[in-house]
């Protein structure tokens, strides 16, 4: 009687194990799925930033000439020339916002931080 108890006993233990490890693998699996489906649709919309800023010139409220922009790409979006001054442009969508470094960048040009140098090779 108790030995029929115990072997009872002891088959339910080994499938509580086992199952426990089964649904904890299913939990590991699903976690590094979602893990790698949030960095790939991380990767695409930087990469869909990263193409249609060399675009945003050429839509029809940009304000100034597009011909006179020229596109840098990081840490700022790019330069445009105009003949009464030069404007540093970094394009946003939606809630995005500056990194450290292009905050630094703002900041510097604000507080006039900003210099032209010749550099020549002899």
């Amino acid at each position: 009687m108790f030995d029929s108890l115990y072997l009872l006993l002891s088959t339910a233990l080994l499938l509580a194990i086992i199952s426990l490890f089964i649904v904890w693998r299913l939990w590991r699996v699903a976690a590094s799925d979602l893990k790698e489906s949030r960095s790939n649709n991380q990767s695409l919309s930087t990469r869909y930033g990263k193409m249609s800023e060399q675009f945003m010139p050429f839509i029809s409220n940009y304000p100034w000439n597009p011909q006179d922009f020229r596109f840098i790409g990081s840490p700022i979006d790019g330069i445009q020339f105009e003949n009464d001054k030069i404007v540093l442009i970094e394009f946003k969508t939606a809630s995005s916002t500056f990194s450290k470094r292009q905050r630094a960048i703002r900041d510097q040009v604000e507080s006039g931080f900003v210099e032209f140098k010749e550099f020549r090779l002899e």
